[in-house]
């Protein structure tokens, strides 16, 4: 049966609530292998509410629909403040940036919590900015960046990453809006050890299975390896 992009394969889905240090409730899901433990952790940060992001953002809701699956790994997903999804919609109102550095802190302390293993950071657009200003955190193994703009997130923070020296890939769209290869390269250069990968005539919302398929298996290759590269195919389970 060939993986397509409505494709839900076997997990352990729960919906789950995620307490901010300044008093929130946040709502998510987390997916876990249906029958084994979770060799590592995703936890996403999606794109910007204000433009329809949310934790159901699609390359997020196909992660969360595989990856337990075909990876082993766990998939936390949630709404920041004030951001509505099927799930449900977060206290609190959508802050730009700031005030979501406690829902950051909530879903890695959630993590924690939980033994999840291995948490990494995936962060989206509004999320890379996210995971690169307020995920500095002992406690993940690292980040992956879809699309980042660095707008709002900019050089002291790069900078911050570099000596905080945990892994760091960004996964840039060769037709981002925002920003593109060869301009990443430069500014992802204040990271060292970073890693900037360009995609060729991938997007900034990455729309498309093709493209679908090109962020999970970066995501996978690092975070277990063991899992890489994806298949395309999982037999039918009414043969």
């Amino acid at each position: 049966m060939e993986i397509r992009a409505s494709t839900v394969l076997p997990a352990r889905r729960d919906p789950i609530e995620l307490h901010t240090a300044d008093g929130l409730t946040l709502v998510g899901e987390l997916a876990l292998p249906a029958e084994r433990p979770p060799v590592a952790t995703l936890v996403c940060l999606h794109p910007l509410p204000t433009h329809g992001g949310m934790m159901d953002s699609h390359v997020y809701r196909k992660a969360a629909n595989r990856l337990p699956a075909l990876a082993d790994l766990a998939v936390l997903r949630f709404n920041t403040r004030g951001t509505s999804s099927e799930r449900g919609t977060s206290q609190g109102t959508f802050d730009g940036g700031e005030g979501e550095r406690y829902d950051v802190a909530a879903a890695l302390e959630f993590a924690e919590f939980h033994d999840l293993p291995r948490p990494w950071l995936i962060g989206w657009s509004f999320g890379t900015e996210l995971a690169l200003r307020w995920g500095r955190d002992p406690l993940i193994e690292g980040a992956i960046l879809l699309s980042p703009p660095l707008r709002r997130a900019g050089d002291a923070d790069l900078a911050a990453w570099a000596e905080f020296g945990k892994p760091l890939i960004a996964l840039v769209p060769e037709l981002d809006d925002y920003l593109r290869p060869e301009e990443a390269a430069k500014r992802f250069a204040l990271v060292p050890h970073a890693e900037v990968i360009g995609v060729a005539g991938a997007k900034h919302l990455w729309v498309g299975e093709p493209s679908v398929r090109i962020v999970l298996n970066e995501i996978v290759k690092r975070v277990n390896p063991a899992a890489h590269p994806l298949p395309t195919e999982v037999p039918d389970p009414l043969e």
